[in-house]
């Protein structure tokens, strides 16, 4: 149950990773350069509201420093770039092995 969410949960982060991938590369190709959105840009275009909310809440329970230093950092790559490295955590938490003991032995 739980790898199925995982999978569903990488799936729906790939989907925005791409939507992302193209929304960027349509601007280059209008730009005639690279453009690549800031995942903070994004965001702060879409919802500015919860972005100011994270922020406040971070910085009041982990600190000024792990805002600054690390999420601030990350919010500054591509989305499609954080996105797509979560589209792989989250899959890879969610893979199943294949079991190696069925694939040599001969059903009869």
């Amino acid at each position: 149950m739980f790898r199925f969410l995982f999978r569903l949960a990488a799936m729906v982060a790939l989907a925005i990773a791409v939507i992302m991938a193209v929304l960027d590369a349509t601007r280059t190709v209008a730009a005639s350069h690279l453009v690549l959105t800031p995942l903070k840009v994004s965001w702060g275009a879409v919802s500015p509201d919860t972005l100011a909310r994270t922020e406040a809440f971070v910085r009041e329970k982990a600190g000024a420093v792990a805002w600054d230093s690390v999420i601030d950092r990350a919010l500054d790559l591509p989305g499609f770039v954080l996105f797509a490295v979560l589209a792989f955590l989250l899959y890879a938490i969610g893979y199943r092995r294949q079991r190696r003991a069925g694939n040599f032995a001969v059903n009869t």
